[in-house]
């Protein structure tokens, strides 16, 4: 008997040893700290999906995400040196953020474009963006890009509306069906079960505002301390990120099953969003457009005071070369 106990625990020590041994010799993984916009959007999504696939995991990376409910909420713990980098920040709320001195800087495109949309209870009378006159109207947090969009129904359209901040999109939802805005705002797949429901019904596009089809409306930010401190690690992230989105546009089924157990919604709806709501060109991370016109509307709206100079946007937008493979 106490032979037997002896050899299990020779036995186990042998184990324990090896085991130990791989942990050693298993190369450390770079931790990159992210706050993200609006969890579930397929946009915002694409650094859950290619962590699920092990695809940032291949290039020495971990990443530790929290999730906010818009732009302001995720650039200030990127300018805090609390986390290295923000998705989904809106891009005039990073100019805004680096003309009065924080350490922001642009490394890639997130969205260019949107597939947000507003809405209404389909009890009430509003339809259409016009019929918003004098009618309160959601968006997400201030500077974000659900911002800018409301900002550009009201200027294109000489709407009297009054733009009010109300969160991510459940919270607005929860806002809209209680009375407490009129016009909600939302992004694919919220709020589709709503409207195939007869819930709510559809209001605008934010591609109704023509001047938000070619800009880029959301950015990646990096905090510029943490960018000169470890530029391999964002050079690799930003790849990762391209072949993450190499991925959520090829023709593997479990990208789709991921991102709908993720959202919780039906596999269908899931690869509805992708192909109906978010054509791959909206999440090209590799070029900002329409920078003229969004400094434009960042003085107007006085995101900040003058447009920036060449040399101040070169420092800002630093976007990140592909890596050879």
């Amino acid at each position: 008997m106490m032979y037997r106990l002896l050899v299990a625990v020779a036995a186990f020590a042998l184990s324990f040893a090896a085991s130990m041994a791989r942990a050693e010799d298993a190369p450390k993984l770079d931790v990159v700290k992210l706050t993200i916009g609006q969890r579930g959007n397929w946009d915002t999504a694409i650094t859950y999906l290619g962590s699920r696939a092990g695809i940032f995991k291949r290039y020495g990376l971990e990443l530790d995400m929290v999730y906010t409910s818009g732009s302001g909420e995720t650039l200030q713990p990127v300018i805090a040196g609390a986390v290295d980098a923000g998705l989904a920040v809106g891009t005039l709320g990073a100019m805004s953020a680096f003309a009065k001195g924080a350490p922001v800087r642009i490394i890639a495109a997130e969205a260019t474009g949107a597939a947000d949309y507003w809405y209404s209870r389909t009890s009430s009378p509003i339809r259409t963006l016009r019929d918003t006159n004098g009618h309160t109207i959601a968006y997400s947090t201030r500077g974000s890009s659900t911002d800018s969009i409301v900002r550009a129904f009201i200027t294109e359209f000489g709407l009297t509306a009054k733009p009010v901040a109300t969160g991510n999109p459940s919270a607005t939802l929860a806002a809209v069906m209680s009375d407490q805005v009129d016009v909600g705002w939302s992004s694919p797949p919220y709020g589709l079960k709503e409207m195939e429901d007869g819930k709510i019904r559809l209001v605008a596009k934010a591609t109704d505002a023509a001047i938000v089809r070619d800009q880029t409306i959301r950015v990646i930010v990096a905090n510029a301390n943490a960018l000169e401190a470890r530029p391999d690690v964002f050079r690799r992230f930003m790849q990762a990120y391209r072949d993450s989105i190499d991925y959520m546009y090829g023709d593997s089924p479990q990208v789709i099953i991921d991102y709908a157990a993720f959202v919780g919604v039906p596999d269908s709806m899931a690869r509805r969003v992708r192909d109906d709501f978010f054509p791959r060109s909206l999440v090209n991370p590799d070029e900002i457009k329409g920078i003229d016109s969004l400094m434009h509307e960042a003085v107007e709206l006085k995101f900040i005071a003058e447009p920036l100079t060449k040399e101040q946007l070169a420092q800002l937008i630093q976007l990140q070369p592909p890596m050879t493979h």
